[in-house]
C-alpha cells in the first residue's frame, strides 16, 4: 500500500561535494591552514611594528577611535576576544594586529587562533558551498525564482550598506554638530 523511501536516500555523500575538482574537505583544511598562517602573521606584524602599526596607512583607515574600541576588548576579554573575532567580519582582520601590538600571551593567542579556525573556517565554507549549490539547484530548476532570489540578495546588501552609511553618517553629525552662523 505505502512504500517508504529511506531517509538517507535523499541526503547526499558529504564526502562527494567538490569545487574546481578538489574535494570540499580538502579546500576546508587548506583554507583553515592558510587562516591560520595569516593569523600568526598579523600578530607578528603587530607585535614587530608596535604603536607605529597605528599610524600606518592600514591604522589610519582603520582610525583611532576604532583601534582603541579594539584594543578595549582585547585587554577586556585576551585570547577569548581572539575566537570572538572570527565571527565578527571586520574584527577578523584588525584585531590580531592590535593583539600583537599589546603582545598578549603567545600561547595563549596562538590556541584560541587555532580554536577560531578549526570552528570557523567548516561553519563558513560548507555554509557558503550550501547557499551557492542551493542557488545553482534553484536556478536548474526555474531560473526566473533565481534571478529574483540574487535580485532579493543584491538589494538587501545594498540595503545594509546604505543603512550602515547612514547610520556612521548620522553619528558623524552629533559629534561635530553645524555651527551657527554669527553673520547678520
Amino acid at each position: 500500500m505505502f512504500r517508504m523511501r529511506p531517509v538517507v536516500a535523499g541526503i547526499p555523500d558529504p564526502t562527494s561535494a567538490s569545487f574546481l575538482g578538489m574535494p570540499l574537505w580538502l579546500w576546508v583544511i587548506v583554507g583553515g591552514v592558510a587562516l591560520f598562517g595569516a593569523f600568526q602573521a598579523y600578530y607578528w606584524i603587530g607585535h614587530v611594528l608596535g604603536s607605529r602599526l597605528y599610524t600606518s596607512r592600514l591604522g589610519v583607515r582603520i582610525g583611532q577611535e576604532n583601534i582603541t574600541r579594539v584594543e578595549n576588548v582585547v585587554r577586556k576579554w585576551g585570547a577569548l576576544a581572539v575566537y570572538a573575532c572570527f565571527w565578527v567580519p571586520g574584527l577578523r582582520h584588525t584585531l590580531p594586529w592590535v593583539a600583537g601590538v599589546l603582545r598578549i600571551s603567545y600561547p595563549w593567542y596562538v590556541v584560541a587562533s587555532a580554536l577560531g579556525c578549526l570552528t570557523w573556517v567548516p561553519v563558513t565554507s560548507f555554509g557558503l558551498y550550501s547557499v551557492i549549490w542551493g542557488w545553482l539547484g534553484l536556478a536548474a530548476r526555474s531560473p526566473l525564482l533565481a534571478g529574483l532570489a540574487a535580485l532579493l540578495a543584491i538589494a538587501v546588501v545594498v540595503g545594509f550598506v546604505r543603512w550602515r552609511r547612514h547610520r556612521a553618517a548620522r553619528r558623524e553629525a552629533e559629534k561635530h554638530p553645524p555651527q551657527m552662523s554669527t553673520f547678520q
